[in-house]
This record gives structure tokens, C-alpha cells and sequence, in this order.
């Protein structure tokens, strides 16, 4: 194994393949900071390319964009609190929260020094593990997946902060919307409301992007200001104060890599919530990061950027070992194996040991290369965070449209962006966590899947398995401590019970829509058949007295509007949050609603103008329309910034991507239209 491991270092190092490997990283690059693009149609495009070349560098090519467009996609997740992609969403509550207090450069620089070295550590686990793994692969079978993904789900204790309750109502309302669309053994449709775009269920992206990306975008909006107000720290000490900060915390680093790589390893987990379970992770062990996460705390960086990076060698053990994919792009490396001669399995852990330790090399050199290029730009990419608003926003929207265009390719993508942006911001605003709502979607379609498979095959009997018994008390342990906890230190902080005054208040009416929503849900799932009930049914009824306690909690245990808890204690109570805090410094609750509702209201206005002249001249135009009304910017800054992003959307979406644009009223009414793009 070390002959192979020292003849596939120098076969890929070769000038050519280096090359090879070089140009897929920096194309990882580029889609790792497009919203809702990624690394599936990054590989997917450029498979045709591999096909005349030979089968190491055909695998650095592909390897080098899928092992750093996670490192690509930290830049918007910190800048504009935007996920480039799925798997940058947890960096966006602590890089987002540190750009916003001037320490953009820092969070970058810490993003990609960890992102580094756990994809370093990743392909080194990838290594020794093939052989070792094959084994402990071929035990785990879906009801040890099943507990996994049930482990997961208990993460939103943590990811609630000292909202445990709401957190877990918000994740059973995410599994509720994993399950809509046709079930998977049954056929039978839920939740579609006769509409053809839910027969498939829910896209991930516009869901992500609409909870993550719109809100960040909504309050930058609504403060119309540069998103750093605080003094930027210059650019040399803010890479280097990074860069120590990583090696500071190596080990949280190589646990949050080793994770990475295990979560990677297991088919249907990998990028979507790698990122979530590292977050949970280190607000767990390490001491007092439940007060600091989510408020800027460089640790809430390094933890998923270094986990996120190592989803790629995990994902590759079952491909190579087994022939099963361990991700979405996996399953296009399989067609380049087979384009190339090689079949996954025994042969690539014998004869073809050298192709495979050229793809551990290829993972490893990627990280490196990756990093030190982004590494090299973020003190001008942190710059970013000192513009104006009205400079960024308009091209950044467009570009999360098109991300979340990439779910279905269809008109439901857009409208789904848009309801979870309402969503996403109510929810922010009400200081509701909605990470255990992403985790919830991620995961609940995993759950009901491998639940199906376990009863089917074991019955009843595979909770009597060693494995998934110790794991499901370990997630019930994680479920139950912090509501036991908040319970014990309300006792403590605010005395007896007479010191309440009951009441209902405006903010209360959120609550009492959910209930209303996932009780008129749970109606309708009476009407499902058996198979398709049983998980509605149980979910939903969970999630329906979730929220009654969540109403009953705000009501009967709110105190008096003159009473003042200790300074102490508010800032406990807020810092239990582990989310991003709408900020209004200022600003009346009436001019944040009229200024949400105006930029919400430019969301409308982009699609009624989408279906008229299609996606393309809309971006021009909206460009343009935001620039011009909202702060006058002159036109020798409006029209380049127009022109720039719209040549750069049309080469990327529309000559590379070859994206398929819906029809226009336009392209219908003036058929020599459609021979322009989107049209």
C-alpha cells in the first residue's frame, strides 16, 4: 500500500495532471459561490470532458471541483449571509454575525485554513480506512441509518439554544414538509394540493435559500447600510488573527474532520447535514459556546468548514468500495468509472490500487491548492462587506433566484423562495430557530425511508440492535437535557409563579397560525392511506402539541411589561439563541414592517417581470430599477454593474449550463422573441 500510495503522489504530480487538477479547482471555486448551483452540476458538466483523457487525470479534474466547492461557497455564506450551497448553511450564523461586526477577513481566513486541513485529514482517513472499513460498511444496514438520522434530529436541542420546545416544533414542521409529495411506497400524494411541482416533493434549495439567504437580504434592506457598520480590521491582520484562530483550535479542526468524514461515508447523509451535525458538535463540547454561537464566535466557523470539506473523501469510500454512491456527485464519478474501464470494488483495493491512492492525492492537493488561493483573496473579499447596499443586493438576488431556479427548474421554485422568505424572516424576527427546521426537512425523508426498509425487513425487532439501541438513548438523552435544563433555570432566575402576568400579545399570532396550519394538515392526513399515514400522522400530531406547549409557554409564564429581569439574565436568555438576531437599531416596528414589505415587494416585481421578458433581461432591468430607486446611484456605477452580471448570468446559466428557461408571455405573443436567452 505505501509502494502505491508513493507511485500515485508522483503520477499525479506530474505537470499535465496538475494542471488538470488546478482547472477543476478554480471551476470549483466559481460554483461553490453560485447560490444553489454546486458540485452535482459542476461535475455533471464537465464529465464529457474526462472522456478522451486518462483515468488519473480525468479523476483530478473531477475530484478538484468537488473537493472545493465547499470551500468556494463560504464567500457568500460570510459576506452576504447567503449558503452558496447546502452545505455552508450552519457557517452562515457565526461568519455572517462576524462580517456584520467588521471581522469579515477573520471568518474568511479561519473558513479556509480549517476548510484545509480537515480536507487534508479527510483524504489521510480515506486512506487508512478503505481497507479497515470494508467490513464495519457491510454491517450497517438501514436500521443503523435509520438511528443516525433519529440522532441527527435530537441536534435541534442544540441548535435551539434555550428554545428547546421550539425547536423541536420547528423540526417536526420541516419533517411534515419532507413529507409532502408522493409517498415513496405507496404512491399516494400528500400535501400537493393537486399542484404538479409538490408530486416530488419540496426542492431543497429554494427551501435553504428562502430561510437563510432572503431574511439576511430582507434586514439588509430594511437598515439600508453597508452590512459591516463597525470598523473593518485591516486586511493583513485580520487573515493572519484567522489563520492562528484555526491552528489555535487544531482540535476541534480534526474531530470536526473525523466527523466530516464518517457522516460523509453514510449514503443519503453526507453534505446536507454534515455541516449541522459539526455545528452541534462543538456547541456541545466545547465550554460555554452555547452563550457565544451564533453571535459571531470564529469556533461556530472552523467547526463546519471543517467537517463540510471531508464529506467529499467520506462520500468516496462506499463509491470506490462498494459501487455505491455516498453522494449525488459520487454517482456521476461512478459514470466516469465506468467510462474509464474501472469497476468499484475488490479491484480498486488490489490492481487498481494506484488509481485509487491518486484519488486520495487528488482530494488532498485540492484542499490545498483551494485554500491558498481563497486564502490569497479574502482581504479583498471581505471588502465586500463595507459597500453600499444598493451596489451588491441587486445582483446578489438575482443570483439566489437562479439558485433556487436549480430545484425543479420550474416556476414552483420561485414561489417556494419567496413563501419560506416570508417564513424564514417572520421566524427570524420572533427570535424562532430555524436551523432545526433545515435539519428537520434534510432528514425527514431519510427517516421515513429507512423506517420503511427496517419494518419491512426486521419487523419491529431492529430497535433491539446493539447499535441502534445505544445510539436512540444517547438522542433521547440529547432530546430531554436542555428542556429539563430551561425548566430548572426558569425556577431559578424568576422566582415564583405569581411574579407572571398571563396574557396573549401580537407576536403570540405566529404560534397560533402554526397550530392552525399543521392541525388542518394533520386533518388532511386522516385521508391517506396506511402506508402513507403513519408518518404524517405521528409527526404531525408531535409537532401540533409541540406548539400548543410553545403557546401555552408564551402565555401563562410571561412577565409584566414593568418588571425587568437582571441584565444577566436578558443577556442568558439571548444568547441561548443559536441563530442570526434581527437587528433594527432604530427603526420603529412600523417602518421595519413597511420597508420588509417594500423588498419583498421588489421580490414580486421580479418575477411578474420574469414572466414577461423572461430571466435574463430581468436581472438587466432589476439591476438597474433597485440601483436607481433606492439610492440614486449614477449611472457610470449602475450600467457596468448591469452589464457585468448579466454577461457573467448568460455565459454561466445559459451557454454552460444550458439551463432550460420556462416560457414567457413575451416568447408567447411574439414568437420571434424566443431567439433571444430565457425568453
Amino acid at each position: 500500500m505505501l509502494d502505491a500510495a508513493t507511485d500515485a503522489f508522483f503520477q499525479i504530480a506530474q505537470f499535465h495532471r496538475l494542471l488538470f487538477l488546478v482547472g477543476g479547482v478554480v471551476l470549483g471555486l466559481v460554483i461553490g459561490i453560485l447560490p444553489g448551483v454546486g458540485g452535482l452540476a459542476g461535475m455533471a458538466l464537465l464529465l464529457p470532458f474526462t472522456f478522451q483523457l486518462d483515468p488519473i487525470s480525468a479523476f483530478a479534474f473531477l475530484l478538484g471541483l468537488a473537493a472545493v466547492t465547499s470551500t468556494g461557497d463560504t464567500i457568500p455564506a460570510v459576506v452576504f449571509g447567503v449558503p452558496g450551497t447546502q452545505a455552508s448553511q450552519a457557517t452562515v450564523l457565526d461568519g455572517h454575525a462576524m462580517a456584520k461586526k467588521g471581522e469579515a477577513g477573520r471568518a474568511l481566513s479561519a473558513a479556509y485554513v480549517s476548510s484545509m486541513i480537515g480536507g487534508v485529514v479527510g483524504a489521510f482517513f480515506l486512506a487508512l480506512s478503505i481497507p479497515v472499513l470494508r467490513p464495519v460498511m457491510l454491517y450497517i444496514g438501514s436500521p443503523e441509518l435509520l438511528a443516525c438520522a433519529v440522532f441527527g434530529i435530537s441536534l435541534v436541542s442544540i441548535l435551539s439554544g434555550n428554545s428547546a420546545l421550539k425547536g423541536l416544533a420547528a423540526a417536526g414542521f420541516g419533517i411534515m414538509l419532507s413529507m409532502i409529495g408522493a409517498d415513496p411506497q405507496t404512491g399516494d400524494m400528500r400535501w400537493t394540493l393537486g399542484s404538479i411541482y409538490l408530486y416530488d416533493g419540496l426542492p431543497l434549495m429554494p427551501v435553504a435559500l428562502g430561510l437563510f439567504a432572503l431574511p439576511e437580504l430582507c434586514d439588509f434592506a430594511i437598515q439600508r447600510v453597508a452590512i459591516s457598520r463597525a470598523d473593518p480590521q485591516s486586511t493583513r491582520k485580520g487573515m493572519a488573527q484567522g489563520a492562528r484562530d484555526a491552528l489555535r483550535n487544531i482540535r476541534l479542526v480534526m474531530q470536526c474532520a473525523s466527523l466530516g468524514t464518517v457522516v460523509g461515508s453514510i449514503p443519503g447523509l453526507g453534505t446536507a447535514v454534515v455541516d449541522w451535525f459539526a455545528y452541534g458538535f462543538a456547541a456541545r463540547t466545547i465550554k460555554g459556546a452555547r452563550e457565544t454561537f451564533g453571535r459571531g464566535d470564529v469556533r461556530g466557523v472552523i467547526a463546519p468548514e471543517s467537517a463540510n470539506n471531508a464529506t467529499t473523501s467520506g462520500a468516496l469510500i462506499p463509491t470506490v468500495a462498494f459501487g455505491v454512491p455516498g453522494s449525488a456527485s459520487m454517482a456521476i464519478l461512478l459514470g466516469a468509472f465506468l467510462i474509464h474501464g474501472l469497476v468499484p470494488g475488490p479491484q480498486m483495493l488490489t490492481s487498481n490500487l494506484d488509481v485509487t491512492y491518486s484519488m486520495i492525492w487528488s482530494i488532498a492537493l485540492a484542499n490545498i491548492f483551494g485554500a491558498g488561493i481563497c486564502f490569497a483573496l479574502s482581504g479583498q473579499l471581505a471588502k465586500l462587506a463595507t459597500l453600499r447596499y444598493t451596489l451588491i443586493m441587486p445582483t446578489v438576488l438575482s443570483i439566489v433566484y437562479l439558485g433556487a431556479f436549480q430545484g425543479n427548474r420550474d416556476w414552483g421554485d420561485l414561489y417556494a423562495l419567496l413563501a419560506f422568505g416570508v417564513l424564514g424572516w417572520v421566524m427570524k424576527c420572533l427570535r424562532w430557530p430555524r436551523p432545526p427546521m433545515m435539519l428537520g426537512f434534510v432528514l425527514g425523508a431519510i427517516i421515513e425511508r429507512y423506517m420503511f426498509i427496517s419494518t419491512m425487513r426486521y419487523s419491529w425487532e431492529w430497535l433491539l440492535r446493539p447499535v441502534v439501541l445505544v445510539v436512540l438513548v444517547g438522542a433521547a438523552i440529547i432530546i430531554l437535557q436542555p428542556i429539563v435544563a430551561a425548566f430548572l433555570r426558569r425556577r431559578r432566575t424568576v422566582g415564583p409563579a405569581q411574579s407572571y402576568s398571563p396574557g396573549l400579545r401580537l407576536t403570540d399570532l405566529f404560534a397560533g397560525l402554526m397550530i392552525v396550519l399543521v392541525g388542518v394538515m394533520v386533518s388532511m392526513a386522516t385521508s391517506f392511506q396506511d402506508g402513507a399515514r403513519l408518518g404524517p400522522m405521528i409527526v404531525g400530531c408531535f409537532t401540533f402539541v409541540a406548539l400548543i406547549l410553545v403557546l401555552a409557554d408564551q402565555v401563562m409564564h410571561r412577565l409584566p411589561k414593568d418588571t425587568e429581569l437582571s441584565v444577566e439574565n436578558a443577556e442568558e436568555a439571548l444568547k441561548g439563541h443559536m441563530d442570526l438576531v434581527s437587528s433594527h437599531d432604530g427603526l420603529s416596528p412600523g417602518t421595519v414592517v413597511l420597508r420588509g414589505a417594500i423588498f419583498f415587494g421588489w421580490m414580486l416585481g421580479f418575477m411578474a417581470l420574469m414572466a414577461l421578458i423572461g430571466l435574463i433581461p430581468t436581472a438587466f432591468v432589476f439591476i438597474i430599477a433597485y440601483m436607481r430607486l433606492e439610492n440614486r446611484e449614477p449611472w457610470k456605477l449602475v450600467l457596468p454593474i448591469a452589464l457585468g452580471a448579466t454577461l457573467f448570468i448568460f455565459v454561466v446559466f445559459h451557454v454552460l449550463l444550458a439551463i432550460p428557461w420556462p416560457p414567457t408571455l413575451l416568447g408567447t405573443l411574439l414568437p420571434w422573441a424566443k431567439a433571444f436567452p430565457s425568453v
